[in-house]
């Protein structure tokens, strides 16, 4: 598993999602690494190993369990794990199945449906479902601008794209190609169930602008999560730690060293 590190202390890991890799977290090694060994991965199929042969699955189970063979092998855990949408809902099984590699999790709009006790099983809606279609399909026939504008917009706000940084924008066309697969891999619902096997202290982390689907999730996860500790980025969208760096950080920072 590709990993970038910097700083000494404490195990801080870093899990990306949808389009990224461990270039996501720059400010979050920079503004957190004089307190921290700070590492960001890149999980399976995500560049700078992207295009690796289908025979290897694109799996949210199975990046969970990487991520607890790779906190094994570096061989300094338990690890105070961050996840970030898709990457969110990786990190919380991660927590559930491997508990005793995770000191503490974090989950920044973590991504994935919401299973209420005596609703109907949880999926997404089919305009998401739809749209989600449209934008493989445009990658897929090689319009792949057209395609990551569709997406990264529906899951931040109207205009984002088009307002990315250079890096971002870059890191988002090298990941390109995991878009498809991604979406025949859906992410599972969470429940009050599963959120009872993490043990762990968690920190929720949402954005004021992020969309609504992010707040319900993170909502119930705070009532679900036993003693979870929440907390907003003002004025930020879905990528809030990259908005609002410093929040992000200090929120993370104050959050470990309160359990620590």
């Amino acid at each position: 598993m590709p990993y970038v590190e910097r700083g000494e202390g404490p195990l801080l890991l870093f899990v990306h999602g949808s389009l990224c890799d461990y270039r996501y977290w720059q400010p979050q090694l920079d503004g957190l690494s004089p307190r921290y060994r700070c590492v960001s991965v890149s999980l399976t199929h995500y560049w700078p190993l992207a295009g690796l042969p289908r025979e290897i699955p694109f799996s949210w189970s199975r990046h969970a369990d990487e991520l607890a063979e790779f906190v094994e092998r570096l061989g300094e855990g338990p690890a105070h794990v961050v996840g970030h949408s898709r990457g969110g809902c990786v990190a919380f099984h991660f927590a559930r199945r491997h508990g005793v590699h995770v000191r503490t999790l974090t989950l920044a709009d973590p991504g994935g449906p919401l299973q209420i006790p005596g609703r109907p099983i949880a999926q997404m809606p089919e305009t998401v479902n739809a749209l989600r279609a449209r934008a493989a399909q445009l990658i897929e026939a090689g319009e792949t601008d057209a395609g990551l504008q569709l997406f990264v917009d529906s899951v931040s706000r109207p205009g984002f794209w088009a307002k990315s940084t250079k890096a971002f924008r870059t890191m988002a066309i090298d990941n390109a190609g995991t878009l498809p697969p991604q979406f025949q891999d859906p992410l599972p619902a969470y429940t009050a169930e599963e959120a009872a096997e993490v043990r762990c202290p968690v920190l929720l982390i949402d954005g004021e602008k992020s969309p609504a689907i992010f707040h319900r999730t993170v909502a119930a996860l705070e009532a679900w999560l036993a003693g979870a500790r929440r907390q907003t980025v003002r004025g930020a969208s879905h990528g809030m730690n990259l908005a609002h760096p410093s929040a992000f950080n200090r929120y993370v920072d104050e959050f470990i060293r309160s359990v620590a």
